[in-house]
């Protein structure tokens, strides 16, 4: 468990338009005043993609309890994730109403399933074109659009609205205007001046419905940041500035009502006991009362809130891995340090740079060599794609979902034995769970990555909190990246930033005064000295900065480089054929690619050879234009040349991992547009990575500490 986080957390760089702007500061909207539809994030209608995740993280929770209940016997292999996701999510509501019982969750039928793969993975199976769910139904947009405007709220918000809340959303926003709070973009003011325009007299502001909107947007924004949790102390501060009467009682009427979940990690042994038949971070009032009390009476134990969506992934993933601990196959094999080590465990963390990844790549070729069915994934397509093994690789999200890879088996697990995963600090906790519960007793896991880099764009900090917690074998690599970039990244990774030899200009520092300087440089650079000098044409070039707003922050520069590359009228919802895109279709998740063609169905982009149509309600609020990335988004990729834009007013967003992570996107060549002085040395040698709040080392320390473990 990390360190407590601030009391209002904003969201990450690369989430939302507005990132680079910190929770309080005035962006120029009036209070009380909805964003309008295209300033949000999500469009269209049926289930969207954190719904869907939610509904599969819930059977996951059923299963981790079934689980601590069958205490004889020993853990069962795969997930056997079963029926479509609407499937899950009515039969999910069928079981919160009191209409089916709890084992009916178990009752679903199963999907069909790929057959079994052979020991060697299948390429790639083409398919149709990524889509974004259907939209909603019309009567129930022009439903919620009645409501909207009866409380003074923009009508393009009436789309989104009916695609978060569903069917019932209007009498969902009748009965509690706060529920606004969970469509993405709105904010607390705002979402306030919608209910005084609903509830008149009766609108109070500590309203145990606004009290459990609060709550819950602070969660959200905080998983935005990468925790999984917030210290209730945090939470009660967080309520204070946000005018609620009473926190402290606020936040034990939330926790009553069960819309959040509690935990004391550490007081049980400590005397603070639950109840024998409460699950493990159980609400309701009695735990409203034991929390306040543990909290007064062991204040060096922090007491942490968080949604069940978090908290179920972390148990499962928790669960998961000690699972994988303890059926380790315990093979003797011959070779590297890596082989012998995933020869014998069923986890292990391998830890490096770029060129770590050879080392991978061997365990998977020594892994086939046994006649095991081994598979390698990488965090998305531009990862894949630079493997010599590309081919027969895949990324995470296309192994989950059977789009690439060996599929199934009759029980619903992967159909492999050894997985390696790349880029591993990537993995989001939700991602990392589902990951682990489709993976069958006696299979090996490894997570390979670079620490140094920046963490997930989703919440949780998998990667990191599996080192902390030492439950498994830890080989480091010893193979360090070549050339100069790779010296200056070496450097950096232990807080030094170092002048090193380039004589074939791999690396290149352009001094700037002030950001339209740095702008104008950037465009030159990537227009005409990269291509002339380096020989690395625009294209394949990708311009890194700090945030999304400024005067040289992702907006300004994609501005800029498309007047100078690919100039036109953006005709598509301001794009044009051949402009570099970045596709958000969620949190977390960016796909670079190039735009193709529109249609009556949408936009048609290529994202590193995948198709993808973006809706065109989409347009505005998941896509935007990619010559220009942040750290964030760029994580996880290389190419072959990088320029970092670093302009003054970007010195408060400088951290050693942030550094680290921009500096070593580019293969051949970066080129670093220099404009903060002396902040660039000041974050490598004295600004750690932001501290995340999360459980998984805890639990795994829990779980793994037994004499059998």
């Amino acid at each position: 468990m990390t360190a407590q986080p601030g009391a209002n957390p904003g969201p990450p760089e690369d989430e939302h338009e507005d990132a680079a702007v910190p929770d309080g500061v005035d962006t120029g909207e009036a209070a009380g005043k909805l964003p309008s539809a295209e300033s949000g994030q999500d469009g269209g209608g049926g289930l969207s993609e954190t719904e869907t995740e939610l509904a599969a993280q819930r059977e996951l929770r059923a299963k981790i309890e079934r689980r601590k209940a069958e205490k004889a016997g020993p853990v069962e292999a795969g997930a056997k994730l079963s029926g479509t996701a609407a499937d899950l999510l009515a039969a999910v509501r069928a079981v919160e109403s009191g209409q089916k019982p709890g084992s009916a969750l178990f009752e679903q039928p199963t999907a069909p399933r790929p057959p079994a793969a052979s020991s060697m993975p299948q390429p790639e199976r083409p398919r149709e074109p990524e889509r974004e769910p259907r939209q909603a139904d019309p009567a129930v947009v022009a439903a919620v659009l009645e409501v909207l405007v009866s409380g003074g709220a923009p009508e393009g918000l009436a789309e989104r609205v009916a695609g978060v809340l569903g069917e019932r959303a209007a009498q969902v926003l009748r009965d509690d205007p706060w529920r606004l709070l969970g469509v993405p973009g709105v904010r607390p003011e705002q979402a306030d001046g919608f209910a005084r325009a609903l509830l008149g007299a009766a609108c109070e502001p500590g309203d145990t419905r606004r009290a459990v909107g609060l709550v819950t947007w602070l969660l959200e924004q905080a998983a935005q940041q990468g925790h999984t949790a917030l210290e209730a102390s945090a939470v009660h501060e967080a309520l204070g500035a946000r005018s609620m009467p009473d926190p402290g009682e606020a936040l034990e009427q939330v926790i009553a009502e069960g819309a959040v979940l509690v935990f004391h990690d550490g007081l049980e042994e400590d005397g603070y006991e639950e109840d024998e038949g409460a699950p493990e971070g159980a609400g309701g009032a009695g735990e409203a009362e034991q929390v306040a009390d543990a909290g007064k009476d062991r204040p060096d134990v922090p007491v942490l809130v968080g949604l069940d969506r978090y908290a179920l992934a972390e148990e499962s993933l928790a669960d998961g891995m000690a699972r994988l601990v303890r059926t380790g196959p315990g093979d003797v094999w011959e070779g590297p340090e890596l082989v012998r080590a995933a020869a014998g465990h069923g986890l292990i963390v391998h830890t490096g740079g770029e060129a770590a990844r050879t080392e991978a790549l061997a365990l998977i070729e020594a892994a086939r060599g046994h006649g095991l069915r081994a598979v390698i994934a990488t965090h998305g397509e531009n990862g894949r794609r630079r493997l010599a093994d590309g081919d027969e690789a895949v990324t995470v999200r296309g192994l989950l979902s059977g789009a690439q890879g060996p599929g199934r088996d009759e029980d619903g697990s992967l159909a492999l034995d050894v997985l390696a995963v790349l880029d591993a600090p990537q993995l989001d906790v939700e991602s990392a769970a589902m990951l682990v519960e489709s993976l069958s007793d006696g299979s090996r896991l490894v997570l390979s990555g670079d620490p140094g880099v920046l963490g997930s764009a989703g919440a949780g900090r998998v990667f990191a909190d599996v080192l902390a917690a030492r439950v498994c074998p830890q080989i480091a690599s010893r193979v360090p990246d070549p050339g100069p970039i790779g010296e200056l990244v070496s450097g950096i990774g232990i807080g030094e930033l170092n002048q090193v030899a380039a004589p074939g200009k791999e690396v290149v520092i352009v001094p700037v005064r002030d950001a339209a300087e740095a702008v104008h440089r950037t465009v030159q650079l990537v227009a005409d000295s990269v291509p002339r000098a380096i020989g690395v044409p625009s294209d394949r070039t990708q311009v890194i900065t700090v945030g999304h707003g400024g005067s040289a922050g992702t907006r300004a520069l994609n501005a800029a480089l498309k007047e100078r590359l690919n100039p036109g009228p953006g005709r598509f919802g301001g794009f044009d054929p051949g402009d570099r895109v970045a596709y958000v279709p969620g949190p977390g998740r960016t796909l670079c690619g190039t735009v193709v063609s529109a249609d009556a169905e949408g936009l048609r982009i290529d994202c590193e050879g995948t198709p993808v149509i973006v809706p065109r309600q989409q347009l505005g609020a998941a896509l935007r234009h990619g010559w220009a990335l942040t750290a964030h988004q760029a994580a996880g990729s290389r190419w072959p040349a990088a320029v970092v834009v670093l302009p003054g007013d970007a010195a408060q967003g400088l951290s050693r991992p942030w550094v680290y992570t921009a500096f070593s996107r580019g293969e051949q060549h970066l080129s670093v547009v220099h404009g903060v002085e002396q902040a660039l040395a000041h974050a490598v040698a004295h600004v750690p990575a932001q501290a995340r709040t999360t459980r998984l080392r805890t639990l795994l320390e829990g779980l793994l500490a037994a004499p059998d473990a």
